[in-house]
C-alpha cells in the first residue's frame, strides 16, 4: 500500500486520542492521528513523524499521522494499513497461490471478519490485527485491553468448529522483528482467548513489513510464542513456539529471542521484586527509633502513628510515648487525657482511644503479651489488614503483606495497573499476590523496603525519584514514562467548607475553653469557645455580653485553615480582653466553659492541632 503527499515533522504532544501537535516546517499543526490506541512508546516529544496530507477542504485537519521513526525502524502506525497491506499481498497470491476470491469485511455470526477468501480447497475467514507494540526485537498485542479482539477470536473458533479454515494474522507495521507473543501483561483476558483459539485449530500467524514512510508491504514470517517462558501448562505441543522461521535463521537466533522474552517478562513481573529490593534497602534503609528494638509494642505503636503522618513528624512523639507509656499495661492503665495529650497534635484522635483499648484487651485476654497472629491482631480495635501484617511480619517474622498506600502505589507503577487502588478489593488482590512471593526468611524486611521505597523514591503527587529506584529497569510505568498516572483512583468528592469563627476569650489570670462531645470529630478533645459561620468584632461582643462578662477589647487575629479528611474549617478569631472570667451557672453560651491558667493548655489540656494558629497566642501570653 502507498500514501500520497508525505510530509515530516516532529510529535510535540497528544491531547487526546484522535488528534496531536506536531512542528511541520516550523510551524505547528493539530494533525489527526490514524490509531486510536495509546501508543506512548512511539508518541514521544520531538519523534520524527510522517504524515499525509490530505487535499480534502472539508476536513478540520490537514495532515493524517501515518508513521514514526523509532531508533533506525520507522514503524506505520495507521490502523487501516494492516488491513490495505493484507488484501494486496492476498490477491497477489502472497498467502495461497490457488486464491480465487478475496473479499473484505465478511459477516459471520455477530462478527464481521476482516477477509473472506476461497481457494480451490478450502473457505476461510481470516482477522488481521495491526502490532506497533515493541521492545528488543519483541512484538506484543494489544497495547490496551480489546474486548472486541477476544470476542473476534471466539467468532474465529466457531467458524472453525463449523468447518471453515479459521485464521488470526497479526500485521507488524515494522521490519526486523524477531518474535511475536499476546500482551499478556496488558490483557491477558486476549492471551487466554488467543491460547483457547489455538487448541480449536484457529491458525496464528505473525508477518512483518518493509516499511518506508510512503509504503508498506507483508514481508515475511515471524515466530510466535503464546506462552511465557517456563509455562506450567504450555498453550500449543510445542510448548508455545510456533513455527515459522524465515530461512538462514539458527539456533543462535532463538537463545537471543528467548533471553529478550525472559527480559520483557521480568517487567511487571512480581517476581523481580525481592531481591532488588532487599539488596537496595539493605544499604538505603532509614535509621528510625521503632526499629533500632523491635519489640512488638514497639512495633505496635509507630505503625499506629505512621498512619497519616510522615516520619519525621513521629519520631519525637514516639519517644516520648515510649517513655511515658514503656509497656502494654502502662498504656492500658493510662488516664486518657494525659494519652490524648501526649497524642496531641498527630491528629487523628481515634487512634489513641484505641490504642488504650486494644491494651486493655491485651492484658485482659492475652495475659499482656501482644498476639502474634494476623488472625488475633485483628480482633483488637483500631488494628486493620495493613497494621496486622506489619506486626505479624516485622515483630514475628511471620510472611504476612501489609499494603498500605505506599505499597499500592509501587504496585500499581510497577505493573500499569488499570484497576482503582482505593477498591477494597484491588487492596485484597495486591496482598494475595504479596504473599506469594514474599522471602520466607525476611518477610518484615520485605514489608518495611516496600514502604520505604514507597516513602522516600516512588513519592506521590509528583515525579518519582526513578534514578534512584532499584526496580525503575523492570518498572512498566518507568518503561512507558506513565508514572504519573498511576495509581487509578476513583474521583473524590470536594470537602465540605465550614466557617466558624474562634475566640480566645482571656482576663488578667485566666482564659476559658470548653470540652467537645464525646462522639464524632475530635470527640472528647478540649476547644476553644467558637460561633458558627464568620462572625464580626460587634457580634462577638454582643454574643459574649449576652452571658453577662464584660467586655474590655475585641482584636482581630490571623485567618487559619485545617483541613480534614472530608471537611476543611475556615477561621477567623478574636482576642477577647474580659474584665473577669466566673462561672455563671445559668448564663446561656458560658455555662459549658472551663476556666484554665494558660500554661495548663500547654501541659494539661489536650487541644487540637486545628487550633494551633490560636493556641500560640496563649504563649504570649505575659505580652498581650
Amino acid at each position: 500500500m502507498r500514501y500520497e503527499n508525505i510530509a515530516e515533522g516532529h510529535f510535540l504532544e497528544r491531547p487526546n486520542r484522535f488528534i496531536a501537535r506536531v512542528e511541520i516546517g516550523g510551524r505547528t499543526e493539530t494533525v489527526h492521528v490514524k490509531n486510536t490506541g495509546r501508543c506512548r512508546e512511539l508518541l514521544v516529544p520531538g519523534a520524527c513523524v510522517f504524515l499525509e496530507r490530505s487535499d480534502s477542504p472539508r476536513r478540520s485537519t490537514a495532515y493524517d499521522l501515518v508513521a514514526v521513526r523509532k531508533g533506525e525502524r520507522i514503524i506505520n502506525m495507521d490502523s487501516q494499513a494492516p488491513n490495505k497491506a493484507v488484501e494486496e499481498w492476498l490477491v497477489e497470491g502472497g498467502l495461497f497461490p490457488d486464491v480465487m476470491l478475496v473479499r473484505p469485511e465478511t459477516v459471520y455470526g455477530s462478527s464481521r471478519f476482516d477477509f473472506y477468501i476461497q481457494t480451490q480447497s478450502d473457505r476461510i475467514f481470516m482477522e488481521v490485527k495491526g502490532v506497533t507494540l515493541e521492545e528488543k526485537g519483541v512484538v506484543r498485542f494489544p497495547d490496551a485491553p480489546s474486548d472486541r479482539a477476544v470476542k473476534h477470536l471466539e467468532e474465529l473458533a466457531r467458524a472453525r468448529r463449523e468447518g471453515y479454515r479459521a485464521m488470526v494474522m497479526f500485521v507488524i507495521q515494522m521490519a526486523g522483528a524477531e518474535l511475536f507473543m499476546p500482551n499478556r501483561d496488558t490483557h491477558p483476558e486476549f492471551a487466554d482467548a488467543l491460547c483457547r483459539a489455538a487448541r480449536e485449530g484457529v491458525e496464528i500467524l505473525a508477518y512483518d513489513c518493509q516499511v518506508t514512510p510512503e509504503t508498506m508491504r507483508v514481508n515475511r514470517p515471524v515466530r510466535i510464542a503464546l506462552d511465557p517462558p517456563d509455562a506450567a501448562e504450555p498453550c500449543l505441543p510445542q510448548a508455545g513456539m510456533a513455527e515459522g522461521r524465515p530461512s538462514g535463521d539458527d539456533g543462535a537466533e532463538d537463545g537471543k529471542s528467548m533471553e529478550n522474552i525472559k527480559e520483557i517478562f521480568r517487567k511487571g513481573s512480581l517476581e523481580a521484586i525481592p531481591n532488588l529490593l532487599l539488596k537496595w534497602y539493605d544499604t538505603n534503609k532509614r535509621i528510625l527509633p521503632w526499629r533500632e528494638s523491635p519489640t512488638p509494642y514497639r512495633i505496635w505503636i509507630s505503625e499506629i502513628m505512621l498512619q497519616q503522618t510522615r516520619v519525621e513528624a513521629v519520631k519525637p512523639y514516639f519517644e516520648r510515648f515510649m517513655e511515658a507509656f514503656p509497656d502494654i499495661r502502662a498504656l492500658a492503665e493510662a488516664d486518657e487525657e494525659r494519652l490524648l495529650k501526649l497524642w496531641e497534635g498527630l491528629g487523628y484522635y481515634n487512634r489513641a482511644r484505641n490504642l488504650q483499648r486494644a491494651a486493655a484487651q491485651i492484658m485482659g485476654e492475652h495475659g499482656g503479651k501482644m498476639p502474634d497472629s494476623r488472625r488475633k491482631l485483628l480482633g483488637l480495635p483500631g488494628i486493620g489488614s495493613y497494621t496486622a501484617g506489619a506486626i505479624a511480619s516485622i515483630a514475628f517474622g511471620q510472611p504476612e503483606p501489609a499494603v498500605d498506600g505506599n505499597v499500592l502505589r509501587v504496585i500499581a507503577r510497577f505493573r500499569r495497573d488499570q484497576r482503582l487502588a482505593d477498591d477494597p478489593r484491588v487492596r485484597e488482590s495486591v496482598e494475595q499476590d504479596l504473599r506469594e512471593i514474599m522471602p520466607a526468611a525476611r518477610p518484615g524486611d520485605f514489608n518495611q523496603a516496600l514502604m520505604e521505597i514507597g516513602a522516600c523514591v516512588c513519592v506521590p503527587n509528583k515525579a518519582p525519584l526513578c534514578g534512584s529506584c532499584p526496580l525503575a529497569r523492570v518498572c512498566m510505568a518507568h518503561e512507558t514514562g506513565t508514572e504519573l498516572d498511576y495509581p487509578r483512583k476513583q474521583k473524590k468528592a470536594p470537602r465540605r467548607i465550614e466557617e466558624r469563627t474562634i475566640l480566645i476569650v482571656m482576663d488578667d489570670n485566666r482564659t476559658a475553653i470548653r470540652k467537645r462531645s464525646g462522639r464524632g470529630l475530635l470527640a472528647g478533645m478540649y476547644e476553644f469557645p467558637s460561633l458558627d459561620g464568620f462572625s464580626t468584632a460587634e457580634e462577638v461582643a454582643g454574643y459574649l455580653a449576652d452571658s453577662g462578662l464584660r467586655i474590655l477589647r475585641v482584636s482581630p487575629l490571623e485567618e487559619a485553615k485545617h483541613i480534614f479528611t472530608h471537611k476543611e474549617w475556615h477561621m477567623k478569631g478574636y482576642l477577647v480582653r474580659v474584665d473577669e472570667l466566673e462561672p455563671r451557672p445559668g448564663e446561656g453560651v458560658s455555662e459549658d466553659w472551663i476556666y484554665i491558667e494558660p500554661w495548663e493548655i500547654m501541659e494539661k489540656y489536650p487541644i487540637p492541632s486545628a487550633f494551633g494558629a490560636y493556641k500560640k497566642y496563649l504563649e504570649k501570653y505575659g505580652e498581650i
